[in-house]
């Protein structure tokens, strides 16, 4: 992911977030539906914010570590 904020996007696409995930862009799809998953919509498209998708990602991991 910091290959995103070497141009300092705040946000990225679906299709960027599901490759920076290495997830396929329907499952990211499904994500955004998610209330904890960080997705706004904006007009017709739907973006991932980055500190949101980092957040997001570091809660799964340590949500993972206590399982």
């Amino acid at each position: 992911m910091d290959d995103v904020c070497k141009d300092n996007r705040m946000a990225v696409s679906v299709a960027e977030a599901a490759d920076l995930l290495g997830l396929s862009r329907p499952t990211v799809y499904q994500l955004t539906h998610r209330a904890d998953f960080p997705a706004v919509r904006v007009g017709g498209r739907v973006l991932v914010p980055v500190d949101g998708l980092r957040a997001w990602l570091e809660q799964q991991a340590q949500n993972s570590r206590e399982a």
